[in-house]
């Protein structure tokens, strides 16, 4: 690399793409610096992925206690401590946080704290300091996004990034927005005693998913007791004294209601960070409504300026982040790398219970694609490992092919499905199919089992159903 720069690589962000990029760089020969503004790591290890799975553990202990009937306890004078929980995922936090740190230092990876703004195509000023680099890779991020006109006060209008941190729960919580981050913590809240209601626009929770893993994971929360208004827009959203008024509508009846809380969760998707980092002045291109354009190797409309993770808007998760870093790196190392065209292979995961994961297209999607599509289905109800857990809500959905048998899509519901994932998704990256799958041994009794036998049922020749 050229010795007119300060470094080979300039990443600006340490979040999960930021800072696996700036490994992946250093790993190659390349000189490389990182610079973040708050806390190495990001959201995800910080706000985000981390912590919030770190409190859905509890919730399922909280939840485990509540069926002791069904597994012959019995506890008398128990008390769930929510500030103890909270104080418990924010050790986790920091130990994988310093973990990072630790990682910079031992791939001599300069980390330099601070704001960074592009100030040119080669700089980047920090602090009122200015560094340059032949490569720069920008991983700012996303922050939440909001409704028109609603304003975050961390009291009565919280995003998660303050819902994560509060140790007091309120006893009334609405939450806006039925996808991941939404379900996720309706579920935490519910566990500990806390009234939720969820609303959600789009006809049915979880959108993204399949309708019949979205109707798995309703009825599980009907049954804890969380009001899920589906199909529901809402209007308008005003603070009072004691805690917050929310009008909402049904979009299809038009019957409109208004929801008295303490409190309401905005959880309606993220937007980007593209502001105020300088891409003006590096002559970096952006969609319309922020995100920067990128190539299937992150180069931005700058050959030399890459954009990864959230703030390319092409799917918004960690994995995915972490996962276009290495891209960026090898590009700029090798010139050559693993492009990333098709994020439809990208695994998608909600962590409340039971656990959705989730990967390829819908069954609908594929038939709107033009595809003859085949299926196979197989229940936890009919799993051995499953039943002995007590866990048995949910399937595993195989979607296929007819004439070639390609894998086009997996969903699936129920008991640790997101650990379950990987083994579907090398096999759509190895272009296996269900013949295969099914031929493949799986140990007995084990969840995965319900893989083999959805891959039997998408033949036609299910065993065990």
């Amino acid at each position: 690399m050229s010795n007119q720069f300060d470094y080979d690589v300039l990443v600006l962000g340490g979040g999960p793409g930021g800072y696996v990029a700036a490994i992946r760089a250093s790993q190659l020969g390349l000189k490389t610096a990182l610079v973040e503004k708050e806390h190495l790591g990001g959201i995800c290890l910080n706000w985000g992925c981390i912590p919030t799975k770190a409190l859905i553990r509890n919730a399922d202990i909280v939840h485990l206690f509540q069926r002791g009937k069904e597994f012959g306890f019995k506890v008398q004078g128990l008390e769930f401590d929510y500030q103890v929980a909270v104080k418990r995922s924010r050790q986790v936090s920091n130990r994988l946080v310093k973990g990072v740190g630790f990682l910079m230092r031992k791939n001599h990876i300069q980390v330099i704290q601070g704001v960074g703004r592009l100030t040119g195509p080669h700089t980047l000023e920090v602090d009122g300091k200015t560094f340059s680099a032949g490569h720069i890779i920008l991983a700012t991020g996303a922050s939440p996004a909001l409704l028109p006109g609603v304003e975050v006060d961390g009291q009565r209008v919280i995003t998660y990034r303050q819902a994560i941190v509060q140790d007091e729960l309120p006893q009334r919580m609405i939450i806006v927005g039925a996808g991941p981050i939404g379900m996720e913590f309706a579920y935490v809240f519910n566990a500990y005693g806390v009234d939720v209601t969820v609303v959600e626009m789009l006809p049915h929770v979880l959108p993204n998913e399949e309708p019949e893993v979205a109707a798995v994971v309703a009825k599980a929360f009907h049954k804890y007791g969380i009001t899920l208004l589906e199909g529901t827009r809402t209007e308008a959203i005003e603070t009072t004294e004691t805690g917050v008024r929310i009008r909402v509508k049904h979009l299809d009846s038009g019957e409109e209601k208004v929801l008295e809380g303490d409190q309401v969760l905005i959880a309606i998707g993220v937007r980007p960070n593209s502001q105020g980092i300088g891409l003006e002045a590096a002559g970096v291109r952006t969609h319309p409504r922020g995100w920067v354009e990128v190539n299937e190797v992150m180069q931005t409309n700058i050959p030399h300026i890459y954009a990864i993770g959230d703030l390319n808007g092409k799917l918004p998760l960690a994995h995915v982040a972490s996962a276009q870093g290495i891209v960026a790196a090898e590009h700029i190392a090798w010139g050559e790398t693993v492009p990333i065209d098709d994020y439809s292979n990208m695994p998608r995961c909600t962590y409340c219970h039971p656990q959705v994961a989730s990967l390829g297209l819908t069954e609908a999607q594929a038939r709107e694609q033009g595809y003859e599509v085949k299926t196979g289905q197989f229940p936890f109800q009919a799993n051995g490992k499953a039943l002995g857990l007590g866990d048995r809500e949910g399937f595993v959905k195989i979607v296929m092919d007819a004439q070639y048998h390609e894998i086009l899509g997996v969903h699936m519901v129920g008991p640790e499905v997101t650990e379950l994932l990987p083994e579907l998704s090398l096999a759509r990256m190895l272009e296996l199919t269900p013949e295969e799958i099914g031929r493949n041994v799986h140990a007995h009794p084990t969840l995965s089992e319900a893989i083999m036998e959805a891959a039997h049922a998408a033949l036609g020749h299910a065993i065990h159903i």
